[in-house]
């Protein structure tokens, strides 16, 4: 076996052409035929060291069986043969590639220390232990040779040990990794540098040789542990991308080849694509968003089971903003006759982009709204993802099997404040109009009411207004903003001129910005102007409060002062006021008037 083995008399051996293995110069006295093969030995060897050929001898010791059989053996021939060796002293070297079948064949064999001391089944757990689990790449190669031992492999944990010991071991060498990368700044604090990939990951492609369920249990097992999720991530990609690439035409984007559903491969390649998208960590940016796209495409194709198809489309939702034009143009594989893109799957990425907007300005606190910030990061990715459905609304426009209402429903997916430029949905809706000619005045009105021609450049609105495919009532509002436009020019050009057109010019200016801001802007917007209101109405209290006061002294002064000088010089005050003005009426007389002739009788009589 290895150095420690003791070394026994050896007999030679050699394999005949009929698959039957002897040793020569010993009497073969039983036939023992197993899956593969058909051995003539001597029973003593064989009976010293496994209890099963020993129970097996005892149970026909009268009739002296002669032939035997071992049915499901686990290694079949192979196995057994080394096996036969070990009971017959030929020394054998136990390495990473047999110690999992010596250890199922042991154990099948009942070669225990109760039949025999050092026996077979104790020297491969000894190696499997000491040796194997201490070494993450003989592990792997352990659990390769485990895939035709199941399930005797996972009963005896040979599976589960080293599916512990490739987890331990890829977390140990992360965190070794991590703290080389450990350095002094200039200033003297400890930061970690920077690189692209990790040193501890080169286990990435070594993982990749496995089957797929064994795969799912070590990449299980190193989430518990704590691996990074970028590891993680990477270590998905390259298992999909060898098991999908090379064996089918998945991923061509150009080509729409014919699956057969029902195909062993087929079904293969949905189990992968599942199984990777339910193994993908929940941390955004894992993995390369064209990744997402990629499985998206697998598991469109493959017909893969929906709650696969809709975690991917919330995944790719929730970081829509990095995609591009060209991850988004889903073949549609399975509906002939269709469109030729796939709109229903990306109609519910964006649902999933607005659900998330949503509940990110739900969770927000209220006090950011009282700031005069710039625009938050997802107010950012809104802009972007607004450009990004303009542009794939241009480009499924031209398709003729393209229904109106799932062309609306792709350009009302995002609120109204996400576009603050109409031109590209002008764009796209032009080139749906020019390829639907057909289309009724009531349905090209109801697509055109999706333009705010407000939001339109100097550009694009001198096109709408000369573009014949638009509605009458489209091209007039075409024409009035666009003459409202030049207007406002003019204005700002000689503001001195005219105050009122200038102030038109500036309530529609707020009005296009208004409606260009999303409800936060708008909130902080209407915030500044209540507290502009609450000084004025502050300024006018105290105005207020000034004229109670002069109110309160003059009736002082008039109660302390009894002189009609007085009185007389108060009436004519009051009289100068004017406050009512004169009436129109002759024989009617104004309170001034009526005031003098008081003051003038009370003159006379003093």
């Amino acid at each position: 076996m290895d150095k420690h083995h003791q070394q026994l008399p050896l007999a030679k051996c050699a394999r005949q052409r009929c698959s039957e293995w002897v040793f020569r110069d010993v009497p073969s006295d039983i036939t023992i035929e197993v899956d593969g093969g058909t051995f003539s030995l001597h029973k003593f060897p064989l009976v010293s060291r496994s209890g099963r050929i020993r129970k097996l001898v005892a149970e026909h010791r009268e009739s002296d069986i002669s032939r035997m059989e071992l049915l499901s053996l686990p290694g079949g021939a192979e196995s057994f043969e080394l096996a036969a060796k070990f009971c017959y002293g030929v020394n054998f070297e136990i390495t990473a590639a047999v110690v999992a079948q010596l250890c199922c064949i042991s154990d099948y064999l009942e070669m225990t220390e109760e039949y025999s001391k050092d026996n077979l089944g104790s020297r491969a757990e000894e190696y499997l232990d000491s040796v194997v689990c201490k070494n993450l790449e003989m592990c792997v190669e352990v659990l390769k040779q485990c895939e035709n031992l199941l399930p005797l492999a996972d009963e005896l944990k040979i599976v589960t040990r080293c599916i512990d010991a490739i987890a331990s071991k890829a977390c140990v060498e992360q965190i070794a990794s991590s703290f080389s990368r450990l350095e002094y700044s200039s200033s003297g604090r400890l930061h970690m540098s920077k690189q692209t990939k990790c040193e501890g990951d080169w286990w990435i492609e070594d993982l990749s040789v496995l089957r797929i369920d064994l795969y799912q249990r070590v990449i299980t097992a190193m989430k518990c542990r704590g691996v990074r999720p970028e590891s993680i991530g990477a270590s998905l990609v390259t298992y999909a991308q060898k098991e999908l690439i090379k064996k089918s035409s998945l991923w061509n984007q150009s080509t729409q080849p014919k699956v057969d559903l029902g195909s062993d491969t087929s079904g293969h390649e949905r189990l992968v694509v599942e199984t990777v998208v339910s193994l993908l960590p929940v941390e955004n940016l894992a993995v390369p968003i064209s990744f997402l796209f990629g499985m998206l495409r697998s598991a469109v194709m493959l017909d893969c089971a929906v709650s696969c198809r809709l975690d991917l489309e919330r995944r790719i939702g929730s970081q829509l903003d990095i995609a591009t034009l060209d991850d988004l143009l889903i073949p549609s594989f399975r509906h002939a006759g269709d469109t030729l893109f796939d709109v229903d799957t990306v109609h519910r990425i964006l649902v999933n982009f607005s659900q998330q907007e949503d509940s990110d300005e739900d969770m927000e606190d209220g006090s950011l709204f009282e700031s005069d910030s710039p625009p938050s990061p997802s107010q950012t990715a809104l802009f972007k993802v607004s450009k990004l459905v303009d542009n794939y609304l241009a480009e499924i426009a031209p398709d003729a099997n393209l229904k109106l209402n799932k062309f609306i429903a792709i350009a009302e997916s995002l609120p109204a404040h996400a576009r603050t430029l109409h031109d590209g949905l002008y764009r796209a809706i032009d080139v749906y109009l020019k390829a639907h000619q057909g289309l009724i005045d009531p349905d090209r009105r109801k697509l055109c009411k999706l333009i705010d021609f407000q939001k339109l450049s100097q550009e694009a609105g001198a096109h709408a207004a000369q573009n014949e495919r638009l509605p009458l009532q489209s091209i007039v509002q075409v024409l009035y903003y666009e003459q409202m436009r030049l207007r406002n020019a003019l204005f700002c050009s000689y503001p001195d001129d005219d105050p009122k057109p200038m102030h038109q010019s500036w309530r529609i200016n707020s009005g296009a910005l208004s409606a260009a801001m999303s409800p936060r802007d708008n909130y902080a917007s209407l915030r500044r102007e209540n507290r502009d209101l609450k000084l004025e109405l502050a300024r006018l209290r105290m105005r207020l409060n000034d004229l109670e006061k002069e109110h309160v002294c003059m009736k002082r002064n008039m109660e302390r002062s009894g002189s009609r000088k007085f009185m007389s010089s108060f009436s004519k005050k009051i009289s100068k006021l004017n406050i009512f003005g004169h009436s129109s009426s002759r024989g009617s007389s104004s309170p001034s008037r009526q005031s003098q002739r008081t003051d003038s009788k009370l003159t006379e009589r003093t």
